[in-house]
């Protein structure tokens, strides 16, 4: 109930382009905790935030000096206004009006991108697209979070194909949830008001998104269970030569065909072990079906191991 209602706050929120869903300090701190030597000597700029309310700031401020970094940037889209610029050096804060509202997009922003080595925030959910593809055309390194559901965009999964991006650590419950103005509404059990007054939506299906590498990415999935002989657990798609899997924890050691896995499966994935073949779609190019029924969006997958090596495995 609290999941379904929360969702659909973020999607009504997409649609008016109500963006204002700021990251907590203890997600922030989660996080980033798996990126501190990647910091060092970098310049940090955070594109979306108002320093003066930004955890992301107030992160890369308060442990300025110990993760190394050089130069904290942030900027921030004022509506119908000027919006705010501030640099941080570890000893000298500079803050002064932008000539424009601060738009990410603006040349003026753009142009502060280019200089900075990583970018770190919580970007417009609406906007989520645009925003990483500016990244990827800049060659930044970067990290922000984003919907689940921007998997199953075609230009973020591409990218995630490509290995050019990937899934950060924490995933759905690992995001706690957002804070959110005064005028938006509050949905589900899990909706709260915190110890400090702040409004908190926790809808449970968001990611970190990110070209900068942890642990996860390198993490061998262990597989237990097995296909040979539990044929009828791994159901064939009516358009296409591979079985479906409804969870990652249960991909078979022992199948080296094709195999469609939940979205979530990204999360584990590790591209040495997996190869990602395709999303979503069979052979048709209709959506992958199971007796006329089609499972929520596919990824199909390949065990990178060769038959001999499962065997002996």
């Amino acid at each position: 109930m609290a999941r379904n209602a929360t969702n659909t706050l973020l999607h009504t929120a997409k649609k008016s382009k109500n963006d204002e869903f700021y990251t907590q300090l203890c997600d922030i701190e989660s996080e980033l905790q798996h990126y501190k030597q990647l910091f060092k000597g970098k310049i940090i700029y955070c594109n979306c935030d108002d320093w003066e309310v930004s955890n992301f700031v107030k992160y890369f401020k308060d442990n300025f000096k110990s993760l190394g970094i050089k130069k904290l940037i942030s900027t921030c889209y004022i509506e119908n206004g000027q919006g705010k610029f501030f640099e941080y050096n570890g000893n000298n804060t500079k803050t002064r009006l932008l000539k424009g509202d601060g738009d990410f997009r603006s040349d003026e922003c753009a142009d502060v991108l280019t200089r900075s080595d990583i970018i770190v925030t919580n970007p417009p959910f609406s906007l989520f697209r645009e925003y990483i593809q500016q990244l990827i055309a800049n060659r930044k390194m970067f990290l922000s979070i984003g919907n689940v559901n921007a998997i199953t965009y075609k230009e973020i999964f591409k990218l995630i194909k490509e290995n050019k991006a990937w899934l950060g650590v924490n995933l759905g419950r690992g995001v706690s949830g957002f804070i959110v103005p005064e005028h938006y509404e509050l949905f589900g059990t899990e909706a709260r008001i915190d110890d400090d007054g702040n409004r908190i939506v926790s809808p449970n299906n968001c990611l970190w998104l990110t070209n900068l590498n942890n642990f996860n990415r390198n993490e061998h999935l262990n597989l237990s269970n097995s296909y040979i002989g539990n044929e009828d657990a791994y159901p064939r798609y009516d358009n296409y030569d591979g079985i479906n899997i409804n969870k990652t924890k249960d991909i078979p050691q022992d199948y080296q065909g094709y195999m469609g896995v939940p979205i979530t499966f990204l999360h584990k994935y590790n591209p040495e072990q997996f190869e990602i073949v395709k999303f979503r779609k069979g052979h048709d190019e209709k959506d992958l079906s199971i007796k006329g029924k089609c499972p929520y969006f596919r990824i199909l997958i390949r065990n990178r191991k060769s038959k001999y090596e499962m065997l002996v495995a």
